[in-house]
């Protein structure tokens, strides 16, 4: 397997308003974008990424001079991956309200000359799907070979296949839910609560202040990462080490140092995840992407039936769930193939055995890898037989 190497991100600009769901619009907005491989000549063999909460277009290779800039999915995209681009086109796409290049709350609004901050519009995840179809249009590509995602991605992927059923042939959902829990909705809430809460935060427009609510950023990321490991994959990385304290011999015990800073490693390491978070994403980015996700639910216009909800589609399914997954449960993911099956659609699953939690989707699994290869051979093997037609 072969690496992508150097990429360069482009961008796409649109005049035109986009309607938003809330009633909402935004015009001259710019979406970030990457694309690997080569579309064919009847350009059907592209295959677009959706990406999750803190990740962006950068789905794969390297930036010029940064040699440790890989991509968020780069162990899934590349020559001879899982996802490959000898054989296929495929685009990242950043989402509205990013802080990574497409138009966010950091943008300034054409309409007042500063940045949005917290007068950019709310999104959800259609909005997102939506403007993703715009940028197909701009690109030429009128069906894609497959459209996937894991966590928040795989909630973009299941959206497409409801709102666009003839523009895609294979829908591929990871880790993902047809909606959020009620515990997952308190685990948002109490991250976007110690955004909102930081002094810093200034009622969205902290920009202007020059300042950033780093603490509550740190403390966002500390709770969201938290659901994204599994109990099992916390106890062999972290168990209840201490850092820096020796173990006394004669006394048979831990040397703690009995104050509220950092004894743990697991505590070190959460701190860790939280400051470095707090350096690079945008807090009103991030109360953005957290309510999209709360807000996310097909069902709900369908009275809560799954099924009703994904009566429209025409795609065939890749459904990958993890089982120590608690975050996104295989039992979410079933729920999803049932309904599909409800309606006679073709749908693969599978569940990985894996101790990694909600980040296993990011993982280089051999199990998991295997079956997304698998797949994306099957999709390839049809396309040929396609051509050949």
């Amino acid at each position: 397997m072969g690496s992508i190497g150097t990429v360069t991100p482009s961008a796409m600009h649109f005049a035109e308003p986009l309607r938003l769901q809330s009633g909402a619009q935004i015009g001259d907005y710019t979406l970030m974008y990457e694309t690997y491989g080569t579309l064919n000549a009847d350009r059907s063999n592209a295959v677009l990424v959706c990406h999750a909460l803190n990740a962006s277009h950068h789905v794969a290779g390297t930036y010029a001079h940064e040699p440790k800039s890989a991509g968020w999915w780069d162990n899934m995209v590349g020559p001879g991956k899982p996802v490959d681009t000898d054989r296929f086109f495929v685009i990242g796409v950043n989402n509205l309200g990013s802080c990574f290049g497409s138009t966010g709350p950091m943008h300034v609004n054409p309409a007042t000359g500063k940045p949005y901050g917290a007068a950019f519009p709310l999104l959800t995840v259609e909005d997102w799907v939506a403007a993703q179809a715009l940028l197909a249009d701009r690109l030429g590509i009128e069906q894609f070979a497959a459209v996937m995602g894991g966590s928040l991605g795989g909630m973009q992927a299941l959206s497409w296949s409801i709102m666009f059923p003839h523009r895609l042939r294979h829908c591929i959902v990871i880790a993902s839910t047809p909606k959020l829990s009620a515990q997952n909705i308190a685990f948002n809430d109490v991250a976007r609560q110690a955004i909102l809460t930081d002094p810093d935060y200034h009622g969205g427009d902290f920009y202007e202040y020059k300042v950033v609510p780093k603490n509550g950023l740190k403390v966002a990321r500390m709770v969201g990462h938290i659901t994204y490991l599994s109990n099992d994959d916390m106890a062999e990385k972290f168990g209840r080490r201490l850092r820096n304290a020796a173990e006394s011999r004669d006394a048979g015990r831990s040397e703690y140092k009995f104050d509220f800073g950092v004894d743990f490693e697991i505590e070190s390491y959460l701190r860790y995840q939280g400051d470095k978070f707090s350096e690079y994403f945008d807090a009103n980015t991030y109360l953005l992407i957290t309510k999209a996700l709360d807000y996310f639910d097909p069902a709900r216009e369908h009275g809560g039936d799954l099924t009703r909800a994904l009566a429209t589609t025409r795609a065939q399914f890749l459904v990958v769930s993890f089982s120590t997954d608690w975050r996104f449960s295989p039992e979410r993911s079933r729920e999803i193939v049932e309904a599909l099956i409800s309606n006679r659609r073709k749908v693969t699953y599978a569940e990985i055995d894996a101790p990694h939690g909600h980040d296993a989707f990011l993982l280089e699994d051999e199990r998991y890898m295997g079956v997304v290869r698998a797949y994306y051979d099957r999709i390839w093997e049809e396309a040929v037989a396609r051509e050949a037609a």
